[in-house]
């Protein structure tokens, strides 16, 4: 009997039966071809959360008006015919597998920046100038009445092609949201003003996308319950009064929050890793008090418990999932056949939206599948099963070893302490890190239930590796902290980050931290939360996040909240018994700050000695060997995870 009988059963909307209440939401996904149309590699990214079992899958980012509708220029132009073989495509290929395909039909209004960019006139409800300093028109009558029909074709087409739900995004200060705002649609004609005339221009959409699908196909509306700005925009109450009057028009209301184009806000919209697992989810559970409507609620959801419980309550008639159905795009297949211990949860860290602006297609952290799902579907076994030796327990040599053995290898992996998970171990207990512990868990976990011998508590020397005598072997030994040179560190009140992490106590009230990076950063900001005073010593003019802005924007906001001290452009000179001895860049000048505890987080060194003796005896044994992870070049858990994935993917060929 299934855990989970209210988020796994069935659900009809109008006239279509959806196979759980587990909806994947709509991600704006770049990789389109020359013109913004869909690529294989886009079809096969959606067709992966079909087949896992997902409901409903929606494609994001369908613009109904190209023209004066784009944010960037890759979203996916709904007015183009052209794009009909491919949009097809997807259609199908989402439901072969029994899923509702569905499109999410959007304008960007007043933040079309690409638009503009272009020198294209903008519109919103009034004339205004926009986060990016572009003046927006009020938009005239007639393109108001044009863009309702641009969204009643989009609809129309998105039919044709074999879609099942249309999507209207309302939400997130997109424009029919920029219309909905009592605070931006000061407009004195029957389209601003008061909330009917407010609601005038998203209901007629609604009205004329009905007219354009017939009756009893299935309509969600995307709306922010509130849009979290504080007197810049509304709050839970007006959005329960937009929310009743969109009530009986649609089929399913998507209640979100916040607004993309507020910076801090964009991090409520896409909650981060401080904010609890379905952090958005009452205002979905507000706004069902006052609806008959059916209500899907949004926002962090990740835990199949918590989602569970979410349903079975009441708050909420759907999930909708969004970064959570990169993690895990099997989420609904795990759940049915009794392997929720298995799902990979969400670690709200980012690295999916930082690798679609750098390379315009998403990456996972924990999903190493996820911007390579064309290849993996189309997945070639080895031509020879071999033996390979992984020297090396961390997130590099787990998935490596994971990967190696699901291709069907024999597969020995050694870790010189007594359990898996590496250095991120010692993490364990890190309030806002509870997800990557959950994270190594289920490694550790899906390793036990591999044909993997697993050997703890082993160093892999070249005497072992002689006597197993592997055909390949893979070093991921990780690295060690560098310890900076500086006159006391070896003093009893300097620490590692490691250190600290593994017992904070070590950190005494007060504690200097030297190195402003991710990890410095990231035990500041735990520290603080545990009432610790910390100042921070950074030898740029500047944090350094390398790689990882988004989640470094939220730790900025997290120091600036917690009260942290930031010292950049300086450089500790000194460490003694009542703390660090400091010199700033600007005026040279030296100043004790004091502390109970200097820690340092300047980097790590890899472990390439050990990793360079393994080549050695690998080449004596005439095996393949490689390097992968901290060992190599440390980088990132993004970046160890696809290492160990793709090495292990190559073994075989030969």
């Amino acid at each position: 009997m299934t855990k989970f009988p209210h988020l796994l059963a069935p659900i009809t909307i109008g006239n279509t039966v959806f196979r759980n209440r587990i909806f994947a939401s709509p991600n704006g996904y770049t990789n389109t071809d020359c013109r913004n149309f869909p690529t294989e590699e886009m079809i096969a990214f959606y067709e992966l959360k079909a087949r896992g079992g997902f409901a409903a899958v929606t494609v994001g980012d369908c613009i109904v008006d190209s023209e004066t509708g784009l944010i960037i220029g890759y979203q996916l132009p709904f007015d183009d015919q052209r794009c009909r073989p491919m949009m097809g495509r997807l259609a199908r290929a989402v439901t072969r597998h029994g899923a509702v395909a569905s499109v999410e039909l959007q304008h960007c209004g007043m933040y079309a920046h690409h638009v503009a960019a272009k020198g294209g006139r903008i519109y919103g409800p009034v004339d205004a100038v926009n986060n990016q300093g572009y003046r927006a028109n009020a938009m005239p009558e007639e393109m108001i009445e044009h863009l309702i029909g641009c969204f009643a074709r989009s609809a129309a087409f998105a039919k044709e092609l074999g879609y099942g739900m249309i999507m209207i995004h309302g939400g997130h200060g997109w424009l029919l949201s920029q219309f909905m705002s009592p605070q931006l649609n000061t407009r004195r004609d029957k389209w601003g003003g008061s909330l009917e005339n407010r609601m005038r221009f998203p209901l007629a959409v609604v009205e004329a996308v009905r007219r354009a699908v017939g009756p009893r196909y299935p309509i969600e509306f995307r709306m922010s319950g509130s849009e979290c700005r504080g007197e810049r925009g509304y709050d839970i109450d007006e959005g329960i009064r937009i929310a009743k009057t969109l009530d009986g028009k649609v089929d399913i209301l998507h209640v979100s929050a916040g607004h993309h184009e507020d910076e801090e806000i964009y991090y409520i919209t896409h909650p981060t890793m401080f904010m609890p697992d379905g952090a958005l989810g009452e205002y979905a559970a507000q706004v069902k008090r006052h609806v008959k409507t059916p209500v899907a609620a949004v926002g962090a959801f990740s835990d199949p418990c918590q989602m569970e419980e979410f349903i079975a309550s009441g708050k909420a008639d759907i999930i909708n999932m969004g970064r959570g159905t990169l993690a895990e795009p099997d989420l609904p297949v795990k759940l049915m056949t009794g392997r929720e211990d298995e799902v990979n949860q969400c670690l709200r860290c980012y690295a999916c939206f930082a690798t679609a602006d750098d390379v315009k297609y998403f990456q996972c952290a924990v999903n190493p599948v996820i911007g390579l799902e064309y290849e993996a579907k189309s997945d070639i076994p080895p031509k020879h099963r071999k033996k390979v030796l992984v020297a090396g327990g961390g997130i590099a040599g787990m998935q490596a070893a994971l990967t190696a053995a699901d291709r069907g290898h024999e597969v020995i992996l050694c870790e010189k302490t007594d359990r898996l998970g590496g250095v991120l171990n010692c993490e364990a207990e890190v309030s806002f890190k509870q997800k990557l512990h959950l994270y190594l868990k289920k490694q550790a976990l899906l390793i036990s239930r591999a044909p993997i011998e697993v050997r703890l508590k082993t160093e892999v020397t070249p005497e072992l590796s002689a006597a197993l005598r592997p055909d390949v072997i893979i070093a991921a030994l990780g690295a060690r902290p560098i310890v900076p040179d500086i006159p006391g560190i070896g003093g009893k009140n300097a620490f590692s980050a490691e250190q600290v992490y593994i017992n904070p106590d070590l950190a005494g009230q007060r504690a200097v931290i030297l190195g402003g990076g991710l990890v410095g950063a990231e035990l500041a900001v735990h520290l603080a939360e545990l009432g610790r005073e910390v100042t921070v010593v950074e030898l740029l003019d500047r944090l350094n996040y390398t790689g990882a802005r988004l989640h470094g924007f939220v730790l900025d906001m997290k120091i600036r909240e917690l009260g942290i001290r930031v010292l950049t452009s300086t450089e500790a000179v000194a460490i003694g018994g009542s703390g660090a001895v400091v010199r700033s860049r600007a005026d040279d000048a030296e100043s004790l700050i004091e502390a109970d505890t200097v820690i340092y987080a300047v980097g790590v060194k890899p472990e390439r000695e050990a990793a360079g003796a393994l080549r050695a005896c690998a080449s004596g044994l005439s095996v393949e060997f490689y390097q992968i992870g901290d060992c190599l070049t440390p980088k990132n858990m993004l970046e160890a995870n696809q290492a160990g994935y793709h090495i292990a993917r190559d073994i075989g060929r030969y």
